[in-house]
């Protein structure tokens, strides 16, 4: 009696990672479709405040308006379609105006003013910037340029329920910085929590990740594993006892530690080009202590950052090599294998809706 063998997994053929052409279907299938997380509300705390995200080649501004909501628009002026932002962040003083004829819109985005546009018939209602969709999770807000998108909220599945604890919208940016390996790229991450103790959760639609417990008497993730500020104030024993990693696709990592919220968005610029912001984020009960000190977590997670960062431009170099064939992954290298297959999934049904 013949038993059969599953297929061994293995990584994606070099296209999907040196090909412009997949990746630029991949930046319109995944990026101008999905909710993208582009930053922290407390970027924009006050009427007028802004700041830029580059988006599958689109400039969008996202804003604060005068009544408090969020809001985004393409950086493109109604009239000859001049970018009419270049700061990346800032502060409009009451509107948004184009420098090339004047054209000025309010904080909505409404055309509240059109030099020598009175005639032929002209109506300013007719030609407001173009806006883009807007939600805010906990704290962190997302865009998405389909306006037939879907709720942000069926992107995210049951996480709000499993992160309310931590209470990412009460935390505040320390600092930020843009620019399977773990026993032997990372050391020092290492030494503080098992790679084999890792809790996967079964891969979902829309999101993959874990936990990690803290070992050697760690209490958090910094350069010495000790812990110097007080857990955040909805956390229980056990979720002080671990690490949360998740990865949110498209473009969201979020790192829940006992103390503070470590995370990454990441901004495809070309196949073999991503530009990443990285931000720790903590209470302001402790950031107003006068000792406060983020340093111990900042420092560690930047030289971590900077080992991933290295070893992936090493895997593009690689990769674009004739020589590259698809490796197999490791059965504890489950959730990259479930990223791979949402990928092809996904690029299935997008194929299939075409014909």
């Amino acid at each position: 009696m013949s038993t059969q063998v599953e297929p061994i997994a293995k990584t994606l053929p070099a296209r999907y990672y040196t090909d412009p052409e997949v990746f630029r279907e991949e930046m319109e299938r995944f990026f101008c479709r999905s909710w993208v997380c582009a930053g922290r509300t407390a970027q924009i705390e006050k009427p007028g405040d802004y700041f830029l995200r580059e988006v599958a080649g689109e400039s969008i501004i996202i804003a604060r308006d005068q009544g408090g909501a969020v809001r985004a628009f393409f950086n493109v002026c109604r009239h000859r379609g001049t970018r009419i932002v270049t700061v990346p962040e800032g502060s409009f003083a009451g509107r948004i105006q184009c420098g090339y004829h004047g054209w000025t819109y309010g904080l909505d985005g409404r055309l509240i003013g059109a030099p020598h546009m009175e005639s032929n018939g002209f109506c300013r209602e007719d030609y407001p910037l173009n806006q883009v969709q807007t939600a805010v999770w906990d704290g962190h807000i997302f865009i998405n340029l389909n306006t037939q998108a879907e709720p942000l909220e069926k992107q995210l599945d049951d996480l709000p329920q499993k992160f309310a604890a931590w209470g990412m919208a009460e935390l505040r940016m320390a600092k930020r910085i843009e620019c399977l390996h773990c026993p032997v790229l990372h050391p020092t991450l290492n030494r503080f929590t098992n790679y084999l103790s890792s809790d996967n959760e079964t891969p979902h639609a829309t999101y993959i990740g874990g936990a990690m417990e803290f070992r050697n008497g760690a209490e958090t993730m910094s350069l010495d594993g000790e812990r110097r500020r007080d857990p955040l104030p909805g956390l229980n024993a056990e979720e002080c006892q671990k690490v949360c990693y998740y990865a949110i696709y498209p473009n969201f990592l979020l790192s829940l530690h006992p103390d503070y919220m470590m995370t990454h968005t990441l901004w495809p610029r070309a196949v073999d080009r991503t530009n990443i912001i990285c931000e720790w984020h903590f209470h302001p009960a402790e950031m107003a202590k006068g000792d406060f000190n983020a340093t111990d977590a900042i420092e560690f997670w930047d030289l971590t950052n900077r080992e991933d960062w290295g070893i992936s431009e090493l895997s593009q170099l690689g990769i674009q090599s004739r020589a590259y064939r698809p490796g197999p992954y490791a059965e504890r290298e489950s959730l990259l294998h479930a990223f791979d297959t949402m990928v092809l999934e996904t690029e299935r049904q997008t194929k299939s809706r075409r014909f």
